[in-house]
């Protein structure tokens, strides 16, 4: 695959060439960048997928909920539906796309609304919301956010910065201009600040921008995917639990390594980000099940997978299996969470 991939570097050049001379064209102010008279906040990156979007949306969520009538806003990837569509609690993932779907079930007093075309949705939005979070939207030149959070996963900072398709990022890392904040994501909570220090200096931020840095908090706790199965506790599972991981997100390795500190028995069903779960994958998943021989056994995912396994399609075949999602979510240092959260509420409160 690596292969066929710098077989393909000279359609990089031509992918990176595209995106600079159509940012170029927004810097320069021929294409449109829309702004509204409300707080608008874009969470994005610069690489495909599994940078920690959605926690650091809920997160921001969490913290300006209390003060603001607020909504957030996505493409809504992978749904079969099209234009703007509020999302409903009640939603099949495949009318909204899982993330959206997870961020309503997390926090049901706001507005969740998914739109192809994010300057159509904040026109829709903003007559009936105080705040606009915009979830995967740096690359949306169509809207100038008025605070730009641009995340970088710690564990891929050291390979190589290659465009589409022969690597993974989106545009140039010059990109990384436009962001206020340079969040770095799922850090080791053992960091030291000589670590830090090389960090930033590889990021090489602009004057005008802060560089943060956090870690993936695990609930204390996993939720049982269906109704009549008690939580279990993180620490419950021990050198004696055989647990059977399904993943279908980007990056599943944080999680795996999350359960091997508890337990080796592992055996792992791995699939590609926002994989649309088929009987077929579930058979699979029941039969494995049964054929592990421990007295302790469970399954564990994700609760972006889990709200995919939530069909009616699978109810029978999951029926009282002992499924549980793990939770994750965004998490700072002291020093580094009133950095966040203090330029965060200077920009919110201009309004």
């Amino acid at each position: 695959m690596q292969i066929i991939r710098y077989i393909l570097f000279p359609f990089s050049l031509l992918y990176g060439f595209i995106t600079w001379v159509r940012n170029k064209l927004y810097d320069f102010g021929i294409l449109k960048s829309h702004t509204f008279d409300i707080p608008v906040l874009s969470v994005g990156n610069l690489e495909v997928g599994g940078s920690g979007k959605t926690p650091a949306t809920e997160y921001l969520v969490k913290l300006l909920e209390p003060k603001f009538s607020l909504a957030t806003l996505s493409r809504g990837y992978g749904r079969i539906t099209s234009g703007f569509r509020w999302v409903d609690a009640s939603d099949n993932a495949s009318l909204c796309g899982d993330e959206p779907l997870q961020i309503i079930l997390n926090y049901p007093n706001i507005g969740v609304a998914v739109c192809e075309d994010r300057v159509r949705g904040v026109n829709r939005i903003k007559d009936t919301h105080d705040l606009v979070i915009l979830d995967d939207a740096y690359q949306h030149r169509g809207i100038k956010p008025g605070l730009s959070i641009l995340l970088f996963d710690f564990n891929r900072l050291n390979h190589p910065q290659f465009i589409l398709p022969t690597g993974n990022y989106r545009e140039f890392f010059g990109g990384r201009k436009r962001a206020d904040i340079l969040v770095v994501t799922k850090c080791p909570t053992t960091l030291t600040d000589a670590n830090k220090q090389l960090i930033i200096k590889k990021l090489k931020p602009f004057n005008h921008q802060k560089v943060i840095f956090s870690f993936i908090a695990y609930a204390d706790d996993l939720q049982p995917l269906t109704k009549g199965i008690d939580i279990i506790l993180a620490s419950n599972i021990t050198q004696k639990t055989a647990v059977l991981l399904l993943t279908g997100i980007a990056k599943p390795q944080p999680l795996l390594d999350k359960i091997r500190e508890k337990t080796q028995n592992i055996t792992h069903h791995n699939y590609p980000d926002h994989h649309n779960f088929t009987s077929k994958n579930i058979l699979k998943l029941v039969n494995n099940f049964k054929a592990i021989k421990a007295e302790h056994k469970i399954i564990i995912t994700t609760q972006k997978d889990a709200i995919r396994l939530k069909d009616a399609t699978f109810e029978q075949q999951l029926n009282n299996l002992p499924i549980y999602y793990w939770q994750i979510g965004m998490a700072f240092a002291d020093d580094d969470r009133l950095t966040f959260e203090e330029t965060v509420a200077n920009y919110v409160n201009k309004y």
